[in-house]
């Protein structure tokens, strides 16, 4: 089994930074890649950024320039540097990572941008 867990989610004023964070543990071996997703609030759960073991990123149109994924294979870690935050990006932040024996999530992390 594996368990993800995310954290670095809070409250923040239009032009800040977070950093989410999201700590793998578990039987983790082969991995495909990992990536971070968010779900507002009436709203289907979006891609946000996704990572190859090798390093390779692909980012939502909407954060391109502003967010930044990262990973730590040895330290199984996985990183979102979220910079000149807006309020539509305001929702639930989900870790996914996906091994060869299937997908898994974390349980997610408020990100709530507001003045």
């Amino acid at each position: 089994q594996v368990q993800l867990v995310e954290s670095g989610g809070g409250l923040v004023q239009p032009g800040g930074s977070l950093r989410l964070s999201c700590a793998a543990s578990g039987s983790i071996f082969s991995i495909y890649g990992m990536g971070w997703y968010r779900q507002a609030p009436g709203k289907q759960r979006e891609l946000v950024a996704t990572i190859t073991t090798g390093g390779s990123t692909n980012y939502a149109d909407s954060v391109k320039g502003r967010f930044t994924i990262s990973r730590d294979n040895a330290k199984r870690m996985v990183y979102l540097q979220m910079n000149n935050l807006k309020p539509e990006d305001t929702g639930v932040y989900y870790c996914n990572w996906r091994l060869t024996i299937g997908t898994f999530w974390g349980q997610g992390t408020q990100v709530t941008v507001s003045s």
